[in-house]
């Protein structure tokens, strides 16, 4: 797979939600994400044959949550997924360290090659992300209008991640495992 498609499936069902919340309303942004959700899983594993556990949750959650907010005609519970789906992922990050099982490496291992304390160290730090970004969607959809909120999704989420991820270089070198040598 092309080294662009795969955050473009991630990111094209938020980006559809957008467009179509502006243009049509919550209800149709809603209903829309949540189609756009599924077409990005089939074609994630069309092309790969596999989907990861991170999208296939937050698929989950955002039927779940998508179905109540159009049930109930209530945005709140769409915005309370991003908030549910990152406190989620932390618990699972620091219960696996808690517990001695790690869960990074087999959810990045055959993308990143660090060491055991490195992917401590990772999971540790993503962990906590996740936390900053539960409660900063709490902080914006608390105190902002819902357009604000899904442009927030979109154009502060996605760079923000980024930028903790690329903020994870240092880390990711200190720790690299040595590449194997050629007989």
């Amino acid at each position: 797979m092309k080294p662009w498609l795969k955050p473009l499936l991630e990111i094209g069902p938020v980006a559809i939600f957008f467009v179509t919340n502006a243009r049509f309303g919550l209800a149709t942004g809603t209903a829309c994400l949540m189609a756009a959700t599924l077409v990005s899983l089939a074609a994630l594993w069309l092309l790969t044959r596999t989907v990861a556990i991170m999208p296939l949750v937050t698929a989950a959650f955002v039927m779940i949550f998508g179905g109540l907010t159009l049930y109930f005609d209530d945005a709140l519970f769409i915005k309370l997924k991003p908030t549910i789906v990152n406190i989620l992922f932390a618990l699972i990050l620091f219960g696996g360290l808690l517990l001695k099982r790690n869960l990074l490496p087999r959810l990045l291992g055959s993308v990143l090659q660090v060491t055991p304390e490195g992917w401590r160290l990772l999971a540790w730090r993503w962990g906590f992300y996740f936390l900053f970004l539960a409660g900063l969607n709490e902080a914006v959809w608390r105190t902002q209008s819902t357009e604000f909120w899904i442009a927030f999704k979109l154009f502060g989420t996605l760079p923000i991640t980024i930028i903790f991820a690329l903020a994870q270089w240092p880390l990711l070198q200190k720790h690299k495992l040595p590449l194997p040598e050629n007989p």
